[in-house]
């Protein structure tokens, strides 16, 4: 989204396999605007063809609104995130939650993935300056908790991590087996 002086802010951060903003189709539109940060692969759902499927796939239905459900989780978690932790807690709880949703999908084995984002986008996600992203990358790589080099993410601690982050992945609802590699 963007304030009236034409800052962005990511107020969500979409993976590859994500379906997105399927809350536009009962709404008819988005209220903000979609963006790529990397170069991607776009397919489109027509709504007259996600109308067929809610009418005569009920099981397909349920798992589109799944989607939305799991979308607001999400949502939820990132304002807890912007409400109430500290900067360090904030990249932390980001790292994580990215990670989580990597490995769920198989974009990610064990406790290393790619993140193509600039310390600018990751700020804008946690509600930091990139100065200050940068300085909290720093700590933890001293403390020797994560690390964050040429787009790549390593847990150097993922349980002190966790602590930091105030992260506990069971809004994802993922399968516990996932999340552990």
């Amino acid at each position: 989204m963007d304030d009236r002086k034409g800052h962005r802010q990511l107020v969500a951060l979409h993976l590859p396999g994500d379906f997105v903003d399927l809350h536009g189709f009962p709404l008819q539109r988005l209220d903000h605007d979609v963006a790529s940060l990397t170069e991607v692969s776009v397919a489109f759902a027509p709504h007259t063809k996600l109308t067929e499927i809610t009418q005569d796939y009920p099981h397909l239905t349920r798992m589109l609104w799944f989607s939305t459900l799991l979308d607001a989780a999400m949502y939820r978690e990132w304002i807890f995130r912007l409400g109430r932790l500290n900067a360090l807690g904030r990249v932390a709880h980001f790292l994580a939650e990215t990670h989580c949703r990597l490995v769920a999908t198989g974009l990610s084995h064990g406790q290393r993935f790619r993140l193509p984002l600039t310390q600018a986008d990751i700020g804008e996600a946690c509600g930091l300056t990139n100065i200050h992203v940068s300085r909290m990358l720093k700590e933890l790589r001293d403390q020797g908790i994560a690390s964050m080099e040429e787009q790549t993410v390593e847990f150097l601690d993922r349980d002190r991590l966790y602590r930091i982050a105030e992260f506990d992945p069971k809004y994802l609802y993922l399968d516990d087996g996932i999340l552990v590699p």
